[in-house]
């Protein structure tokens, strides 16, 4: 699918008809020609001038999920860029390469170009990754780094700069960080949780799984029954079942299932919507390999 994609960009690069991100320029230069001799030229231009982010690197685990999730979509089929693209980007990765990516600026209205462009210019060799210099991160340039690695520099030919940039790696990336650092989170609100009932003396009769199947949130159910196994077998619990005048505990106890059960239910709501992102072709154009004229062949969008 990958080779079948980027001969029908090959064919658009050779062919007279203009095709946006092949042969033509940019945004409001759309309608712009660009001769065959400078289509590569074009795309490398296309990286240095979008290369104009600003602040702190992004944490390296951040951009490592940005060079997994771009070779992930680009290896699709639908991107029309030359295999040695996503075995570059693979070997960034495997590697154990972190370009230098600033944490800020990017176009709104295109997704993720900056951050993607300076990831995409340091495979090419001019741009920096960041590498342990013992005493902590250091830059250093990236024609330097790649040599050192055995990979060779990325050389764009027509259409692959656009696919490389345009998209939504960063964003999902970031979700992706910040959503692996909340599970952790969500872990110890429970047994933080368990232990509060346990030092207030509470009742574990709050969760009991009769109470919230009649409710039927997913969440919420999950989490009562999560609470009784850490509170199963309480000494605590045991030595307070006879002779405690208490109705009921307050709410900061017996609630906990209704309020962290949520939390649940949009933790797994938001890992299914990063699946999905993390799994998606988001450049553009996309390409369709299916016999048929160019023009049906190559369609533009807005994933990105």
């Amino acid at each position: 699918a990958i080779a079948a994609s980027a001969a029908v960009v090959q064919r658009a690069a050779a062919g007279d008809a203009p095709v946006y991100g092949v042969n033509t320029g940019f945004g409001k230069l759309a309608s712009t020609r660009i001769s065959a001799e400078d289509l590569a030229t074009l795309q490398r231009n296309l990286i240095r001038s979008h290369s104009v982010g600003v602040g702190e690197p992004l944490a390296a685990p951040v951009v490592r999920l940005m060079l997994a999730l771009k070779a992930a979509s680009l290896a699709r089929g639908h991107s029309g860029v030359r295999p040695v693209v996503i075995e570059t980007l693979i070997a960034a990765h495997n590697a154990g390469l972190v370009p230098v990516v600033p944490a800020q600026g990017s176009v709104g209205a295109s997704g993720d170009l900056a951050p993607l462009s300076h990831m995409t210019l340091a495979l090419m060799g001019e741009g920096e990754f960041l590498v342990d210099g013992g005493d902590g991160l250091r830059r250093r340039p990236a024609a330097d780094i790649l040599r050192a690695a055995g990979i060779a520099p990325l050389v764009l030919e027509a259409k692959e700069g656009l696919a490389l940039i345009n998209g939504t790696q960063t964003s999902t990336a970031l979700a992706l960080h910040a959503f692996f650092a909340f599970e952790p989170v969500l872990e110890a609100a429970l047994v933080v949780g368990a232990l509060t009932v346990d030092a207030a003396r509470g009742s574990d009769g709050p969760f009991d799984p009769r109470i919230h199947i009649l409710r039927g949130q997913p969440g919420q159910i999950d989490v009562a029954q999560v609470y009784r196994h850490l509170l199963l077998g309480s000494a605590i619990r045991k030595s307070h079942l006879d002779g405690d005048d208490r109705v009921q505990d307050p709410y900061c106890l017996r609630c906990q299932p209704q309020v962290v059960g949520a939390c649940l239910d949009q933790l797994r709501h938001a890992a299914l919507v990063l699946l999905r992102e993390a799994n998606a072709v988001t450049d553009n154009p996309l390409v369709f390999a299916q016999e048929g004229e160019l023009g049906d062949m190559m369609i533009s969008g807005g994933h990105f």
